[in-house]
């Protein structure tokens, strides 16, 4: 295992650009190791089981991998964050152990609790909002997901990123626009 306080100077970003230079997952595996806890507690707090959790941790270390091999990434910690959250949720989704819930402003879609395909359509919910929350600009995404997913307020956003109150509350409102419009677009597209 690779020692933490040897690279404690390097800050998360400085190791994904080094990765994206030269492709070398050491600096991944630096990155990913600092991020254990929280990407364990991620996975106890939805999963309620310790094995399920660590297999869930290894899941995401797996996922983070091949991703980023693929995506330029540039808020890691907000990101992992969202690809444990996801990985939990659909792990539950397969047990029947959790009923998707999407902020209806962002996606009406009828509750068919009886329907032998409401799993499925739940999954493909999920994997239209994953895939709509990446479409937008950084901005968009990185206010989304520190409001919505870590359920941070307004002024603790405007701490955590260089943005300004006025600015947040315009990324979070016009993300949820752009959301809301792909998000039909897809469906439209798919009929």
């Amino acid at each position: 295992m690779l020692n933490p306080d040897k690279y404690k100077h390097i800050d998360d970003n400085q190791l994904l650009q080094n990765f994206y230079a030269d492709k070398d997952n050491q600096w991944l595996g630096i990155l990913l190791q600092r991020y254990t806890l929280l990407l364990l507690g991620v996975c106890m707090k939805y999963l309620k089981n310790e094995e399920e959790a660590k297999d869930g941790v290894q899941q995401v270390f797996l996922k983070a991998i091949t991703e980023l091999h693929k995506y330029k990434v540039d808020y890691f910690k907000s990101w992992i964050y969202m690809v444990a959250k996801n990985h939990c949720l659909m792990k539950l989704l397969h047990k029947g152990r959790y009923s998707v819930e999407i902020n209806d402003q962002l996606l009406a879609a009828p509750d068919e609790p009886d329907h032998k395909n409401s799993h499925l359509q739940k999954e493909r919910a999920l994997t239209d909002m994953e895939w709509a929350l990446q479409q937008l600009n950084k901005e968009q995404q990185l206010c989304l997901t520190l409001f919505y997913l870590q359920k941070k307020s307004y002024q603790e956003i405007t701490s955590e990123t260089s943005f300004s109150l006025l600015q947040v509350k315009s990324f979070i409102q016009n993300g949820k626009r752009n959301l809301k419009i792909m998000l039909e677009r897809r469906q439209q597209h798919e009929q």
